[in-house]
């Protein structure tokens, strides 16, 4: 039972491990010679309390791993955050740098319920703010659901020449080619992708204008908050993207009508209406977890067949969203966009979270930094010059038993493992 304790309580918290079989041996290595010497520590996955070397899913997604979703949430806020306030291989200084919060949505796809200003609904009702019928449309027959799936669908496409569109509004008024823009100033920025009620993707960026090496140089003297904000509008209003013709009805898509972009002040900017660094990144973080499931009470995992759908506890517009990505899935003209692989997320296919490049560090990096915090804190850490690790291991199934998950409910986290994304297997009794 004390193994049992401590091998669970260092899985931080996570519901649904992945169970592993396998070892893991090391063996003394000389550092002269290179020799491999004879075996000082092996570990084995049936020696283990559970039978099996237990390992935190990752998933980013709260509905499936609260544990785990709350660690993919601090790592984006802490990627957001160093690429506004610097850190973790950003200049400090990159707080001088222009920098705004822009929010992109999708355009109309037919009237839905909702909470205006004037705080009645075109249906004559004024909607509570967890009424169930927001965002569902008025009228589901004429609500255009062909367009809204191939909206998502074609959302990371339209951010790609937004982006590109981007580039040429900021060269167009620093009076520069596009190509000695480059030797000018880049841009950088960090978007995240949330669904609103209704089912359609919006995003939510942090743009950043830097020196031509990124946030490790200074912008030119031309560059400045409002110029890029400009830019922003002109690009967003001007980019399009060219979708397929169905039935004889050609499909375009461009953003949405609200545009919302606002300077972000620094982190001592004094006011109530201040965009500080860490509002801004806790706000992208928020929905860095969350998928379609949570605004539009849809699934957070594929379907096989469509008969699924009748027996699954989701609202009826998520239904029809997701039986029309299924449909339009099996037209040959749209088979690259795999729509029947995600009709779950009613068609978006794109990355949830990106960044460029240069904007700050990467979850990688951060989820290495941890690991090996961690390898360095283990009482049984060897230097790595003087140690050979041998392992396999193979997927032996996912989810802990009934009387694991009863165990794990009445334990804290391991110190130490409190929010961790990424553990690597070590030598544990």
């Amino acid at each position: 039972m004390p193994a049992l304790l401590r091998q669970l309580s260092g899985l931080g918290g996570c519901t649904h491990p992945i169970r592993l079989d396998g070892h893991r041996t090391e063996h003394e290595l000389n550092p002269t010679t290179g020799e491999i010497g004879p075996a000082v520590h092996r570990l084995l996955s049936d020696q283990l309390a559970a039978g099996h070397l237990l390992v935190r899913c990752n998933n980013r997604r709260t509905t499936r791993c609260a544990a785990c979703a709350e660690t993919y949430r601090r790592d984006t806020f802490h990627l957001i955050t160093a690429g506004l306030r610097g850190g973790k291989g950003t200049p400090e200084d990159v707080t001088d740098h222009p920098r705004v919060f822009a929010t992109f949505t999708a355009p109309g796809f037919g009237p839905v319920h909702n909470r205006p200003d004037s705080g009645t609904c075109r249906c004559g009702t004024a909607h509570p703010a967890d009424a169930p019928e927001l965002g569902t449309p008025l009228n589901p027959d004429t609500y255009d659901y062909e367009a809204a799936v191939l909206w998502n669908a074609y959302a990371g496409a339209l951010w790609r020449r937004f982006s590109i569109y981007l580039r040429r509004e900021i060269a167009k008024r620093a009076g520069l080619s596009q190509r000695a823009f480059r030797d000018h100033a880049r841009v950088s920025f960090a978007k995240v992708a949330e669904y609103q009620k209704r089912g359609a993707v919006h995003f939510h960026a942090v743009i950043r204008l830097d020196g031509p090496d990124g946030g490790t140089t200074q912008p030119p003297a031309w560059a400045t908050a409002d110029l890029l904000t400009d830019a922003i509008r002109a690009a967003a209003s001007a980019a399009c993207v060219t979708g397929p013709t169905i039935d004889g009805r050609p499909h375009t898509f461009a953003f949405g009508r609200q545009l919302d972009v606002r300077t972000i002040r620094g982190a001592d900017f004094a006011g109530s209406t201040a965009l500080t660094d860490r509002a801004v990144a806790a706000y992208i973080a928020k929905y860095a977890t969350k998928g379609a499931e949570t605004a539009t009470g849809t699934l957070d995992r594929p379907i096989r067949f469509l008969a699924e759908l009748p027996h699954l506890a989701i609202s009826d517009h998520a239904r029809r969203m997701i039986r029309t990505a299924w449909n339009l899935g099996a037209r040959k003209e749209l088979e690259e966009l795999r729509l029947r692989a995600w009709a779950h997320m009613l068609g978006f296919r794109g990355h949830f979270s990106t960044k460029t490049r240069r904007y700050s560090t990467t979850l990688g990096a951060l989820r290495n930094a941890r690991a090996e915090y961690r390898r360095a804190q283990s009482s049984q850490a060897r230097p790595q010059e003087t140690t050979y690790v041998l392992s396999h291991w193979a997927f032996a199934g996912t989810g802990l038993t009934p009387g694991e998950a009863w165990l794990a409910a009445t334990l804290e986290p391991a110190p130490g493992t409190e929010g961790e994304s990424t553990w690597m297997p070590v030598a544990t009794s």
